[in-house]
């Protein structure tokens, strides 16, 4: 089964074309990374799935629904979340509050003089943060936590949409070597054990070949490779471009 299915796709930013011919698929529970060096449209590729941007030829089809130019908002009601290279939490909020806002906004959910919103979608939060092993943590303050919780924080968030397609933009970006392991890990088992597709960027390739089912490689808009660790790896034209000719990852040394 097919999750999301990329076709044909182009944008332009003027004479300058970001993105040319790209297509891809994710299946549900699949992790997948998309790399390249930088400026190669991993952004641009990024901003078309959610939204952001409407690319100017192609087709991405969501569930067999094509998604294509639908504004952000209505992407992730059909079920698109996404995380960001820097941390999108409110600094001054508990943690469980930061959880709570995100699943109220999903579920349209309001609060009147008669009921405060610290009450609404409590449990449910609760719920959230420990499968995110931040349970602990839920009445702290977002602006007291190391930056490695944040990202579990941020990961939360994410899920109280119920995204059937997650996409993180360099989620490891910013920690340290046993974090970046630490958070993908846990975003790697929770995709796979409740059927979420995932389509991560990454530039730490450690983190890259230890987690992902299956590697895309953009290059200048176009993409140049696309298997699985061990064929990307030793994929001559991927190791010229991007890895190093000298570099094995995801191999002992």
């Amino acid at each position: 089964m097919t999750l999301l299915v990329a076709n044909g796709l182009r944008k332009a930013f003027g004479g300058v074309e970001a993105v040319i011919d790209v297509g891809f698929a994710v299946a549900p529970g699949e992790v997948v990374a998309l790399i390249g060096p930088n400026g190669a449209g991993k952004s641009t590729c990024f901003n078309m799935l959610n939204g952001q941007l409407a690319p100017d030829r192609g087709t991405i089809e969501l569930g067999g629904k094509n998604i294509a130019g639908l504004p952000p908002r209505a992407i992730a009601r059909l079920g698109v979340g996404r995380t960001f290279q820097i941390t999108a939490t409110f600094a001054s909020m508990r943690v469980r509050e930061n959880v709570q806002a995100a699943l109220q906004s999903f579920a349209d959910k309001s609060y009147g003089l008669w009921r405060a919103a610290d009450t609404l979608c409590r449990e449910e939060a609760q719920a959230l943060l420990a499968r995110v092993g931040m349970a602990d943590q839920a009445e702290r303050q977002c602006g007291t936590l190391a930056y490695g919780d944040l990202k579990r924080v941020e990961l939360a968030v994410a899920l109280a949409g119920k995204p059937r397609l997650l996409l993180m933009d360099e989620p490891t970006a910013g920690m340290a070597p046993a974090e970046r392991l630490a958070l993908m890990s846990l975003t790697a088992s929770l995709a796979r054990r409740d059927k979420i597709g995932v389509l991560f960027t990454e530039h730490d390739m450690d983190t890259v070949f230890a987690h992902a089912d299956r590697i895309l490689v953009l290059d200048r808009g176009r993409l140049i490779a696309e298997g699985s660790p061990a064929a990307v790896r030793n994929d001559p034209t991927v190791r010229r471009v991007y890895l190093g000719a000298g570099t094995m990852y995801g191999e002992a040394t």
